[in-house]
């Protein structure tokens, strides 16, 4: 369980660092290329960059949990043995055991 908070938190802080550095890298002229970009060229780009690496840490955290071993997860016992013993029960006793209305008049 630990590895999935660990994971989860790491693609929270790259979903929010991402885009912060790009957009400080167009907007600082770090980045190639942005120095002959007017200032509406500038924005249109960076802010469209940025929200694509949200897309893209959206999406690697979407195929590492795929990833995850399913047979991990194995469902609680006592739940288990009342769905078993619910199976076996005839419908005509789970009728019987549920309370009864009266027909108020």
């Amino acid at each position: 369980m630990s590895s999935v908070v660990k994971k989860f938190f790491i693609a929270s802080m790259f979903m929010w660092a991402a885009p912060v550095a790009i957009l400080y890298g167009f907007n600082h002229n770090i980045l190639p290329g942005s120095t002959h970009l007017d200032s509406y060229s500038l924005t249109l780009l960076s802010g469209f960059l940025a929200v694509i690496s949200v897309n893209i840490v959206i999406a690697i955290y979407i195929c590492m949990a795929m990833k995850e071993p399913s047979d991990k997860h194995e469902p609680d016992p006592a739940f288990l043995a009342s769905a078993k013993a619910s199976l076996r029960q005839k419908p005509n006793e789970a009728e019987d055991s549920s309370p009864t209305r009266e027909k108020e008049e």
